[in-house]
């Protein structure tokens, strides 16, 4: 293969799901696209790219190709930072990914007086769930991630930054709302909402709940896994049950009174958000600076 445009047509009719849209995004012609995919299929011997009833889908070799793609276009692209950056860290592109529901927390506050102090800097912000920002992390996407939970990957480097309580949070109308039940075994008889925990996966909001239970002694009470924070937060609504969430993710239910809180002190918890980014990866002068301010200032989720 001649040059890394083989490798960043290939990787753009992946991510873009076809050659039509890979073109657009990379500002070249279709035929420009093709030429080179073939170019890379010749180089590697075995064919990249199918014609599906949806149009082109990724070969058996693509799929395994992919990854190695992906990691190659991140190296350059570190490279390149590190050339053009040098030690600079009041300029330059950091690339952000962050977890959803902090979007509604002080980090944005702080994250904007940060760009205040360093007019220069241009932050190049996504959301995603904690699984996909360590994933944008891997693919080179972005430099830096904000996730809740440390990530266990070798490949990369996980560091606290602070932590957001966990509120216990019910319906409007439910017999606790506001109140503090006495005893809390009271609570036993509650169904409870909690994301998966995974018994291989690193620790997670799932394991949480699921120790805070057990330190209160409510270890047998009913439990209902739901994988997404919006469907738990609207089946708590409904009353369906109740939940330890976020205090980010609840503060517009809060303000709005579709939710309620129950004062329940044993079974408060802090949830670590943690920073992270490719151990092997280059961090430019920026997303440096940034890292040690995130890692200093002590946010008060």
């Amino acid at each position: 293969m001649n040059s890394t445009a083989e490798i960043e047509a290939f990787v753009a009719v992946a991510r873009q799901q076809g050659v039509t849209r890979a073109a657009a995004h990379l500002n070249r012609s279709q035929p420009a696209i093709t030429r080179r995919i073939r170019q890379l299929e010749k180089a590697l011997g075995a064919p990249l790219i199918e014609r599906g009833p949806g149009g082109a889908v990724l070969s058996e070799a693509g799929r395994a190709f992919l990854p190695h793609a992906e990691a190659a276009l991140a190296a350059i692209r570190d490279g390149a930072e590190a050339v053009a950056a040098l030690s600079r860290d009041d300029a330059g592109v950091v690339s952000l990914a962050i977890v959803g529901t902090l979007a509604d927390s002080p980090l944005v506050a702080h994250l904007q007086a940060y760009l205040r102090r360093h007019p220069d800097l241009r932050l190049d912000l996504r959301t995603a769930n904690s699984q996909e920002v360590s994933a944008q992390v891997r693919r080179g996407e972005v430099a830096l991630g904000l996730r809740y939970f440390a990530d266990a990957g070798a490949d990369l480097v996980s560091q606290d930054i602070g932590a957001e309580p966990l509120i216990l949070v019910c319906a409007a109308d439910h017999r606790f709302a506001g109140k503090r039940p006495r005893p809390l075994s009271q609570l036993g008889d509650e169904r409870w909402l909690a994301f998966p925990a995974g018994r291989n996966r690193p620790p997670s909001s799932g394991h949480q709940v699921e120790n805070q239970l057990a330190k209160a002694g409510l270890g047998d009470a009913e439990m209902l896994t739901v994988d997404s924070l919006t469907a738990q937060k609207r089946l708590v609504e409904a009353g369906f049950g109740i939940a330890l969430l976020p205090r980010s993710a609840i503060r517009e239910e809060l303000r709005l009174g579709t939710l309620a809180t129950i004062a329940a002190p044993s079974l408060a918890a802090m949830q670590p958000v943690c920073a992270v980014h490719r151990r092997n990866g280059y961090l430019n002068g920026a997303c440096r600076a940034l890292l040690d301010d995130l890692r200093s200032a002590k946010i008060a989720f």
